[in-house]
């Protein structure tokens, strides 16, 4: 593969390990299943492992087989719901991923819950034998999962990453990665709207190179929050 100067000029790759690869395993054009990964100077990190609320079973999940999960070094989970998460105990427990995983700690909390009742819900449709994993298999699932601070910086193996509030619900997080001195962001769900409950989205005050984003609501606009907040105290009145 070759990267473009300009139109009509290739400039040949002498190291395939140069080249930053970004491939989207769910997510990409599509809502839902979130799941990206980048690999970069013989270094693979995963973002986010959710599942299509749209489709069941094996077809819910991201294309996983278009990167051995052997080789991803780590796996940095944004937030709790189920398009950006649900699909990791599967990942941590059905596939041959041995890698370290990393979330807040309201992010764990809330997916140990979340996770068992998409197990709830599933099995009153499906058998056993169908289920993406059982619930023996998301207790331990959760137990390798790590904890990350807001503004923490941890290093594994030549990978830094730090994560930022990202607004959106309690505990997201957006991460800053660094391999080699390349500094890659990735937002997931994001809010830059200061909440009654929330911080707002901060921005990391750091050059970055590559920015990843969620843009599933980019081009609308939203009510304002004092006007949801009356409408929603009208309905409870009601």
């Amino acid at each position: 593969m070759a990267a473009t100067a300009k139109p009509g000029l290739a400039v040949p790759i002498e190291d395939e390990n140069d080249m930053l690869v970004i491939t989207p395993l769910g997510a990409g054009r599509e809502v839902g299943r979130s799941c990206i990964v980048l690999q970069y100077k013989g270094k693979t990190v995963m973002l986010d492992c959710g599942l299509h609320a749209g489709r069941s079973g094996v077809n819910s999940l991201p294309y996983f087989d278009e990167v051995a999960p052997s080789t991803v070094d780590v796996l940095l989970v944004t937030h709790f719901h189920v398009d950006h998460a649900a699909a990791v105990p599967y990942y941590l427990e059905r596939t041959t991923f041995k890698g370290r995983t990393f979330m807040t700690r309201p992010t764990k909390g809330v997916f140990r819950w979340l996770a068992t009742d998409y197990i709830r819900v599933t099995n009153t449709s499906a058998s056993d034998a169908s289920a993406l994993y059982t619930e023996a298999e998301l207790i331990r699932a959760h137990a390798k999962i790590e904890e990350i601070d807001v503004h923490q910086q941890i290093e594994v193996n030549g990978i830094k990453f730090t994560a930022y509030n990202a607004g959106h619900v309690l505990g997201a997080a957006m991460f800053l990665i660094e391999i080699a001195g390349v500094k890659v962001l990735y937002t997931g769900d994001y809010s830059r709207e200061e909440d009654r409950h929330l911080v707002q989205a901060e921005n990391p005050g750091v050059p970055i190179h590559v920015l990843i984003t969620e843009s599933t609501y980019g081009v609308q606009s939203h009510h304002p929050r004092a006007e949801r907040e009356r409408e929603f105290m009208s309905c409870v009145r009601d």
